[in-house]
């Protein structure tokens, strides 16, 4: 009897021990459907990837303030609130809203649209790693920001993966994809394993990131060695079948 009820006792110690540890796994990601649920998600530590369930509409800044993940999963997040002291409802108006903000953390964003603000994102002496189909359009005065604001010392970077697509269809010379404020240096963008640092009040359109991703994959250093390469490798050919010609007259 007494070694029986001690096995149930282990045997509930083991299942008590177990239970913490299964509801943090189950808590590594979240689906959010609303703006509620999405800072629900921000403020909770154990959620580790937060999934967009719907296209979500909110009247504030989201300020992303810890490392973590958001899968878009293809859906919007779009700021429908009022701009500066007037509230006005143009976005155009400067009353410093943007869709979402980085601060000072490591933050994934994959497969979402950021719409409606002043800016899409701000990235506040944080790191962002795009990653698919990111669409900053429809932003009043540009897609991306690489900042430091007040308080903030450590250099803002923006990561573009391999399978990154940014998109912005509503960019023009007075709403760039992606620039650095003039009180900002050392702004960093990095495509593979090169990094490309941005001067203080720096502006880049979406063509010029593209060239920027291009000259990565296409190096000129790189195509001139190969045709070095092949030009060698024909001269060797030909003058090695020129020398056996020689031999054989002789």
């Amino acid at each position: 009897m007494k070694k029986n009820f001690s096995k149930f006792l282990l045997l509930t110690i083991l299942t008590l021990a177990l239970i913490p540890t299964l509801n943090v796994n189950a808590s590594t990601s979240k689906t959010v459907n609303n703006e509620a649920e999405l800072k629900e998600a921000l403020n909770d530590n154990n959620i580790s990837t937060i999934i967009l369930g719907s296209n979500i509409e909110t009247t504030e800044k989201i300020n992303i303030m810890r490392d973590v993940t958001i899968d878009g999963n293809n859906k919007t997040i779009k700021y429908v609130g009022t701009f500066g002291k007037n509230q006005s409802s143009d976005n155009t108006v400067w009353g410093g809203i943007y869709v979402l903000q980085i601060y000072k953390s490591n933050v994934t964003l994959k497969n979402i649209k950021l719409t409606g603000g002043n800016a899409g994102l701000l990235i506040n002496g944080g790191h962002a790693t795009f990653v698919g189909r990111i669409d900053v359009s429809g932003n009043g005065f540009g897609g991306i920001e690489l900042g430091k604001g007040s308080g903030v010392t450590s250099s803002p970077t923006l990561t573009i993966s391999d399978d990154a697509e940014i998109i912005n269809t509503t960019e023009t010379a007075d709403a760039p994809t992606l620039w650095v404020p003039s009180d900002t240096n050392g702004a960093v963008i990095e495509i593979g394993n090169t990094q490309f640092e941005l001067n203080s009040g720096e502006e880049l359109t979406l063509d010029e990131i593209n060239e920027l991703e291009e000259s990565i994959e296409n190096p000129e250093t790189g195509d001139s060695l190969i045709l070095n390469i092949i030009f060698l490798s024909i001269f060797v050919i030909l003058s090695s079948y020129a020398f056996k010609k020689i031999l054989n007259k002789e």
